[in-house]
Protein backbone atom coordinates (compact mmCIF):
# COMPACT_ATOMS: atom_id res chain seq x y z
CA UNK A 1 0.00 0.00 0.00
CA UNK A 2 0.75 3.36 -0.71
CA UNK A 3 1.27 6.57 1.30
CA UNK A 4 0.25 9.15 -0.45
CA UNK A 5 0.82 13.06 0.07
CA UNK A 6 -0.55 16.34 -1.90
CA UNK A 7 2.24 18.65 -2.51
CA UNK A 8 0.92 22.41 -3.03
CA UNK A 9 2.99 24.26 -4.95
CA UNK A 10 0.92 27.74 -6.47
CA UNK A 11 -1.97 29.84 -6.68
CA UNK A 12 -3.90 31.26 -9.07
CA UNK A 13 -6.09 34.31 -8.87
CA UNK A 14 -8.62 33.93 -11.75
CA UNK A 15 -12.65 33.91 -12.47
CA UNK A 16 -14.61 30.80 -11.79
CA UNK A 17 -15.92 31.34 -15.60
CA UNK A 18 -12.67 30.54 -17.17
CA UNK A 19 -12.70 27.34 -15.49
CA UNK A 20 -15.91 26.14 -15.05
CA UNK A 21 -19.18 25.88 -17.41
CA UNK A 22 -21.76 27.53 -15.66
CA UNK A 23 -19.87 28.83 -12.77
CA UNK A 24 -19.60 32.67 -14.72
CA UNK A 25 -21.02 34.58 -12.12
CA UNK A 26 -19.54 32.67 -9.45
CA UNK A 27 -16.37 35.57 -9.41
CA UNK A 28 -13.09 35.26 -8.95
CA UNK A 29 -11.31 32.29 -7.32
CA UNK A 30 -7.75 31.59 -5.41
CA UNK A 31 -6.74 28.10 -7.28
CA UNK A 32 -4.13 25.81 -5.72
CA UNK A 33 -1.89 23.78 -7.87
CA UNK A 34 -0.27 20.66 -6.63
CA UNK A 35 0.87 17.41 -7.38
CA UNK A 36 0.93 14.11 -5.67
CA UNK A 37 3.88 12.02 -3.45
CA UNK A 38 3.57 8.45 -3.06
CA UNK A 39 5.87 5.93 -1.15
CA UNK A 40 6.13 2.36 -0.35
CA UNK A 41 9.09 1.15 1.09
CA UNK A 42 11.81 2.35 -0.26
CA UNK A 43 10.27 3.42 -3.54
CA UNK A 44 9.29 6.88 -4.34
CA UNK A 45 6.78 8.26 -7.27
CA UNK A 46 5.32 11.52 -8.36
CA UNK A 47 1.60 11.93 -10.21
CA UNK A 48 2.53 14.74 -12.03
CA UNK A 49 5.80 17.07 -11.29
CA UNK A 50 4.19 20.48 -10.54
CA UNK A 51 6.27 23.51 -12.44
CA UNK A 52 10.00 25.48 -12.59
CA UNK A 53 10.01 29.16 -12.80
CA UNK A 54 13.25 30.10 -13.03
CA UNK A 55 14.94 31.59 -16.56
CA UNK A 56 13.23 31.94 -19.23
CA UNK A 57 10.28 30.02 -17.74
CA UNK A 58 9.66 32.92 -15.63
CA UNK A 59 7.11 34.79 -17.40
CA UNK A 60 5.39 31.74 -19.05
CA UNK A 61 2.85 31.37 -15.65
CA UNK A 62 2.36 34.90 -15.63
CA UNK A 63 0.05 34.10 -18.54
CA UNK A 64 -2.19 32.58 -16.53
CA UNK A 65 -2.39 34.48 -13.73
CA UNK A 66 0.20 32.01 -11.54
CA UNK A 67 1.70 34.71 -9.64
CA UNK A 68 2.54 33.10 -6.33
CA UNK A 69 4.83 29.68 -6.49
CA UNK A 70 7.42 28.31 -4.86
CA UNK A 71 9.43 25.48 -6.21
CA UNK A 72 8.38 21.98 -5.82
CA UNK A 73 11.82 20.88 -4.87
CA UNK A 74 11.70 22.66 -2.22
CA UNK A 75 8.65 21.56 -0.75
CA UNK A 76 9.59 17.77 -1.39
CA UNK A 77 12.60 18.98 0.72
CA UNK A 78 10.50 19.38 3.54
CA UNK A 79 9.22 15.86 3.70
CA UNK A 80 13.33 14.35 3.39
CA UNK A 81 12.69 13.63 -0.21
CA UNK A 82 15.51 14.65 -2.97
CA UNK A 83 14.75 14.47 -6.61
CA UNK A 84 16.95 11.80 -7.10
CA UNK A 85 15.14 9.54 -4.78
CA UNK A 86 12.51 9.66 -7.28
CA UNK A 87 12.05 6.86 -9.29
CA UNK A 88 8.71 7.14 -11.38
CA UNK A 89 6.64 9.87 -12.51
CA UNK A 90 3.20 9.51 -13.90
CA UNK A 91 1.86 12.23 -15.75
CA UNK A 92 -2.06 13.03 -16.13
CA UNK A 93 -1.23 15.51 -18.64
CA UNK A 94 0.97 17.88 -21.05
CA UNK A 95 0.02 21.02 -19.00
CA UNK A 96 2.73 23.01 -17.91
CA UNK A 97 1.50 23.09 -13.95
CA UNK A 98 1.27 18.87 -14.50
CA UNK A 99 4.37 18.06 -16.45
CA UNK A 100 6.52 21.47 -15.81
CA UNK A 101 9.17 20.17 -13.31
CA UNK A 102 9.67 16.72 -15.17
CA UNK A 103 13.53 17.95 -15.92
CA UNK A 104 14.44 17.62 -12.36
CA UNK A 105 14.31 14.38 -11.80
CA UNK A 106 17.29 12.31 -13.73
CA UNK A 107 16.45 9.01 -12.27
CA UNK A 108 12.66 9.03 -13.00
CA UNK A 109 10.46 7.28 -15.77
CA UNK A 110 8.26 8.59 -17.09
CA UNK A 111 4.72 7.12 -17.60
CA UNK A 112 2.22 9.18 -19.92
CA UNK A 113 -0.65 8.18 -22.25
CA UNK A 114 0.82 7.68 -25.91
CA UNK A 115 -2.37 9.85 -27.64
CA UNK A 116 -1.23 12.89 -25.38
CA UNK A 117 2.43 13.13 -26.28
CA UNK A 118 1.98 12.54 -29.81
CA UNK A 119 -1.30 14.85 -29.78
CA UNK A 120 0.54 17.34 -28.90
CA UNK A 121 4.09 17.10 -30.92
CA UNK A 122 1.16 17.08 -33.60
CA UNK A 123 -0.52 20.28 -32.56
CA UNK A 124 3.07 22.14 -32.60
CA UNK A 125 3.87 21.29 -36.13
CA UNK A 126 0.69 22.73 -37.49
CA UNK A 127 0.44 26.46 -38.77
CA UNK A 128 0.67 29.35 -36.26
CA UNK A 129 -2.94 30.01 -36.89
CA UNK A 130 -3.92 26.83 -35.07
CA UNK A 131 -1.62 27.99 -31.69
CA UNK A 132 -4.50 28.75 -29.41
CA UNK A 133 -4.22 24.75 -28.92
CA UNK A 134 -0.90 24.80 -27.48
CA UNK A 135 -1.18 27.80 -25.39
CA UNK A 136 -1.02 25.84 -22.20
CA UNK A 137 2.09 23.69 -23.35
CA UNK A 138 5.43 24.83 -22.54
CA UNK A 139 7.73 24.02 -25.60
CA UNK A 140 10.73 23.02 -22.64
CA UNK A 141 8.48 19.99 -21.31
CA UNK A 142 8.18 18.31 -24.49
CA UNK A 143 11.78 18.25 -25.40
CA UNK A 144 12.71 17.04 -21.88
CA UNK A 145 10.48 14.26 -22.42
CA UNK A 146 11.79 13.67 -26.00
CA UNK A 147 15.23 13.76 -24.26
CA UNK A 148 14.36 11.00 -21.71
CA UNK A 149 13.00 9.01 -24.52
CA UNK A 150 16.70 8.76 -25.84
CA UNK A 151 17.35 7.75 -22.43
CA UNK A 152 14.58 5.05 -22.36
CA UNK A 153 12.67 6.57 -19.41
CA UNK A 154 9.37 7.35 -21.05
CA UNK A 155 6.67 4.66 -21.16
CA UNK A 156 3.92 5.52 -23.08
CA UNK A 157 0.63 3.62 -22.09
CA UNK A 158 -2.10 3.57 -24.60
CA UNK A 159 -5.41 3.63 -22.97
CA UNK A 160 -6.69 2.29 -19.49
CA UNK A 161 -3.89 -0.22 -17.82
CA UNK A 162 -3.92 -1.59 -14.20
CA UNK A 163 -0.52 -1.92 -12.52
CA UNK A 164 1.55 0.54 -14.26
CA UNK A 165 3.35 0.62 -11.25
CA UNK A 166 2.27 -2.30 -8.30
CA UNK A 167 -1.32 -0.54 -7.38
CA UNK A 168 -1.25 2.02 -9.52
CA UNK A 169 -3.43 2.15 -12.30
CA UNK A 170 -4.65 4.13 -15.15
CA UNK A 171 -7.86 5.35 -16.71
CA UNK A 172 -7.93 7.14 -20.20
CA UNK A 173 -9.87 10.58 -19.82
CA UNK A 174 -9.93 12.47 -22.99
CA UNK A 175 -11.82 16.13 -22.67
CA UNK A 176 -9.35 18.35 -21.01
CA UNK A 177 -6.79 17.30 -23.43
CA UNK A 178 -6.84 14.30 -26.33
CA UNK A 179 -5.03 11.93 -23.91
CA UNK A 180 -5.60 13.01 -20.15
CA UNK A 181 -5.81 10.25 -17.85
CA UNK A 182 -6.89 9.98 -14.13
CA UNK A 183 -4.53 7.94 -11.68
CA UNK A 184 -5.96 5.22 -9.11
CA UNK A 185 -3.83 4.44 -6.05
CA UNK A 186 -4.30 1.33 -3.80
CA UNK A 187 -3.03 3.14 -0.53
CA UNK A 188 -3.11 3.10 3.04
CA UNK A 189 -5.71 5.15 3.26
CA UNK A 190 -7.96 3.00 0.89
CA UNK A 191 -8.36 3.53 -2.61
CA UNK A 192 -7.95 6.75 -4.05
CA UNK A 193 -8.87 8.43 -7.33
CA UNK A 194 -6.97 11.29 -8.32
CA UNK A 195 -8.27 13.67 -10.46
CA UNK A 196 -5.87 15.10 -12.68
CA UNK A 197 -7.86 17.87 -14.42
CA UNK A 198 -10.72 15.81 -15.27
CA UNK A 199 -12.93 18.76 -12.99
CA UNK A 200 -11.54 21.56 -10.50
CA UNK A 201 -14.74 21.26 -8.17
CA UNK A 202 -16.60 18.89 -6.56
CA UNK A 203 -20.05 20.96 -8.20
CA UNK A 204 -19.49 19.29 -11.69
CA UNK A 205 -19.80 16.05 -10.09
CA UNK A 206 -23.12 16.65 -8.36
CA UNK A 207 -24.69 19.50 -10.29
CA UNK A 208 -25.10 22.88 -10.05
CA UNK A 209 -28.50 22.54 -8.60
CA UNK A 210 -27.29 19.17 -7.12
CA UNK A 211 -29.23 17.47 -9.29
CA UNK A 212 -26.20 15.39 -10.98
CA UNK A 213 -25.78 17.15 -14.26
CA UNK A 214 -22.03 17.16 -14.88
CA UNK A 215 -20.73 20.17 -15.42
CA UNK A 216 -17.44 20.44 -17.84
CA UNK A 217 -14.66 22.36 -18.24
CA UNK A 218 -14.25 25.78 -20.14
CA UNK A 219 -10.41 25.72 -20.27
CA UNK A 220 -10.34 22.28 -22.80
CA UNK A 221 -9.05 21.21 -25.77
CA UNK A 222 -10.88 18.12 -25.99
CA UNK A 223 -14.71 18.26 -26.73
CA UNK A 224 -17.21 18.59 -23.90
CA UNK A 225 -18.82 15.19 -25.00
CA UNK A 226 -15.60 13.70 -24.25
CA UNK A 227 -15.51 15.21 -21.02
CA UNK A 228 -18.67 14.62 -19.85
CA UNK A 229 -18.20 10.45 -20.53
CA UNK A 230 -14.31 11.07 -18.62
CA UNK A 231 -16.37 12.66 -15.97
CA UNK A 232 -18.71 9.55 -15.44
CA UNK A 233 -15.77 7.41 -15.31
CA UNK A 234 -14.22 9.13 -12.82
CA UNK A 235 -17.33 9.09 -10.65
CA UNK A 236 -18.09 5.40 -11.65
CA UNK A 237 -14.31 4.79 -9.50
CA UNK A 238 -15.43 6.55 -6.66
CA UNK A 239 -17.74 3.71 -5.95
CA UNK A 240 -20.40 6.12 -4.60
CA UNK A 241 -17.79 7.29 -2.11
CA UNK A 242 -16.39 10.93 -3.12
CA UNK A 243 -13.76 10.83 -0.02
CA UNK A 244 -12.08 8.87 -2.61
CA UNK A 245 -11.59 11.65 -4.80
CA UNK A 246 -8.30 14.49 -4.33
CA UNK A 247 -8.67 16.96 -6.53
CA UNK A 248 -5.48 19.10 -7.81
CA UNK A 249 -7.00 21.64 -7.70
CA UNK A 250 -9.03 21.63 -5.03
CA UNK A 251 -10.29 24.96 -3.51
CA UNK A 252 -10.39 23.97 0.05
CA UNK A 253 -6.61 22.75 -0.02
CA UNK A 254 -7.61 19.42 0.85
CA UNK A 255 -8.80 20.14 4.77
CA UNK A 256 -9.54 17.26 5.98
CA UNK A 257 -6.51 15.59 5.73
CA UNK A 258 -3.46 16.78 8.08
CA UNK A 259 -0.70 19.01 7.58
CA UNK A 260 2.88 17.64 7.62
CA UNK A 261 4.53 20.32 6.80
CA UNK A 262 4.29 23.82 5.39
CA UNK A 263 6.66 26.13 4.13
CA UNK A 264 5.53 30.05 2.70
CA UNK A 265 1.98 29.30 3.36
CA UNK A 266 2.44 26.03 0.81
CA UNK A 267 1.11 22.57 2.56
CA UNK A 268 1.97 19.25 2.46
CA UNK A 269 -0.85 16.92 3.63
CA UNK A 270 -1.05 13.68 4.35
CA UNK A 271 -3.93 11.37 2.63
CA UNK A 272 -5.21 9.34 5.78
Amino acid sequence: MWDLYIIEYACSHEPWGGLVNGMEQEGMVDLPFSFILACHGERKILIDSGFMQTGSRNEFPLKFSVTQWISPIRMLEQIGIAPEDIQDIVITHAHFDHMGAIGEFPNAQIHIQKRELMSWYEAAALPKRFSHLTKIIDPENLRQVLDASFDHRVSLIDGDKDNILPGVHVRLAPGHTLGHQFVIVESSAGRKVISGDCIYTHRQLSGHKHDGVYAPLNNATGSVWDQLISIDRLNDELLGDKTNLIIQHDVDRWKEYPVVAELEGYRVVKVV
